[in-house]
């Protein structure tokens, strides 16, 4: 009985992977596939990281493959192994069936492996290994830090499970892992793919996200039912299985309130005080805390802090939470609730990230006079501080501006920097990006998406 529920699910595995090499059959990622190029042969292990079924696999075993074969690389010099294929695993005289990859209670053999390994490591030029789904090799760190000693090994991995998407992976490869963080699509990536009404796709990509899986699919159903399904019985399930996690109900629950809550400013404190009001819970501070930092481990979740441009420093709490795929939030919440403010706002946050700045929510301090006239002191609020080197942006976004009023209220956080960073106002609407009368650069959301150079106009 164990061995025939081994069996299918190794079919199920093998129909899934099938499936994924069809879905990113098309798609380019080249802003990613540059990053591997530049780090080669920089005696570093390249971690690909980033949330499950973003396309790491891909996007190492094949666009990077066929890069290393246009470069003049030989096969025989191009070693690709997957931890959890049947095939690959045979090769070393593992049996697939025994192995439990799915609960994880049994690594396949290191010395299997090494064994296996290096009698193809040969001669004097440099060969290129590249590994998928690494952490089910046992002892897998101390095998990947003795390829740092050999000289014409260049080593690059990827991981797909609770324990390979923590944040912290990189200190298990002493000091030496370059780490490329792969995002679900951008925008630019799924339209380049959809192609068709640019209104439309941006609608679909609001609601449905990025995973490469969901481009393929042709119903809304499809697309709701897969992302539902993913996001109970594979993120979810990660965090539940790597920290042992008693109560799952409390921890969606955080997740809900999270989801809710997108583009706003909030802290533990605030989201169990919604529970334990709203759901009638008895949840810590302190428990929140630790689920939030449990969702950031995975790399679902990001916690983005607040830098006070005049002070020069972070402010602790509040902050905001932004979600690596919209799709997976929205199906947290069953597709109910979709505010385009805040959503849009999520979709700049990635982007940005996309394109490799640093990104920090930005708070203003300045002394005003009240209705009274009596002077107090007034936060005003940038949504992101885009920093990448010497380069810095301000930028706001304003879903709609249908008026003087609301455009002087997103400009005055703006005018108390007094800085000459430039400044950015991004709106819905279709908006060719044009400078205003203050010498601040608008333009509209679908605009920004798709031109990767728009903030340097």
């Amino acid at each position: 009985m164990g061995i025939n529920r081994e069996i299918n699910r190794e079919i199920n595995r093998e129909i899934n992977r099938e499936i994924n090499r069809e879905i990113n059959r098309e798609i380019n990622r080249e802003v990613y596939l540059n990053r591997l190029i530049v780090r080669k042969h920089n005696g570093f292990i390249k971690v690909i990281t980033g949330i499950r079924r973003c396309g790491k696999s891909y996007l190492l075993n094949t666009l990077f493959y066929k890069h290393l074969l246009s470069e003049g690389v030989g096969e025989s010099h191009i070693i690709r192994f997957a931890f959890d294929t049947a095939e690959d695993l045979l090769k070393i005289g593992e049996d697939p069936i025994v192995l439990d990859n799915e609960k994880e209670e049994r690594k396949v053999d290191p010395s299997r492996f090494i064994t296996w390994l290096m009698p193809q490591i040969r001669g004097e030029g440099m060969y290129y290994l590249l590994l998928d789904e690494v952490q089910k090799l046992g002892a897998f760190e101390s095998v990947l830090n003795g390829f740092l000693r050999k000289q014409n090994v260049d080593v690059y991995v990827t991981g797909s499970n609770s324990k390979f998407l923590s944040k912290d992976i990189l200190t298990e490869f002493e000091g030496r892992g370059d780490e490329v963080h792969v995002l679900p699509l951008s925008f630019s990536e799924y339209y380049a793919f959809k192609e068709g009404d640019k209104s439309e796709a941006y609608d679909d990509y609001s609601v449905y996200g990025g995973l490469p899986a969901v481009v393929l699919m042709n119903t809304e159903e499809q697309k709701t039912n897969y992302l539902i399904s993913q996001m109970k019985n594979v993120y979810l399930r990660d965090i539940v299985a790597r920290y042992s996690v008693q109560d799952e109900s409390a921890l969606g629950e955080v997740i809900d309130v999270i989801a809710s809550g997108i583009s706003t400013l909030t802290n533990p404190r605030k989201i169990a005080a919604t529970m334990n009001s709203v759901h009638g819970t008895n949840i810590s501070d302190a428990t929140v805390d630790k689920y939030i930092t449990y969702g950031e481990e995975a790399f679902m979740l990001t916690r983005v802090k607040r830098y006070n441009v005049k002070g020069r420093k972070y402010i602790g709490t509040p902050y905001k939470i932004y979600f690596e795929d919209l799709g997976l939030r929205n199906a947290r919440l069953s597709f109910r609730q979709i505010e385009e403010t805040h959503i849009m706002e999520n979709i700049i946050y990635n982007e940005l990230r996309y394109r490799g700045y640093q990104v920090d929510v930005g708070t203003v301090e300045s002394r005003e006079k009240d209705a009274n006239g009596k002077e107090i002191r007034v936060q005003r609020e940038i949504d992101f501080i885009a920093t990448l080197g010497s380069k810095k942006y301000y930028i706001q976004s304003a879903y709609a501006i249908p008026d003087k009023e609301k455009y002087e209220q997103e400009c005055k956080s703006f005018e108390r920097t007094m800085d000459s960073f430039k400044k950015i106002i991004i709106v819905e609407r279709s908006m060719k990006p044009r400078y205003d009368e203050n010498g601040y650069l608008m333009m509209g959301v679908k605009e920004f998406l798709l031109d990767g150079n728009s903030l340097l106009i």
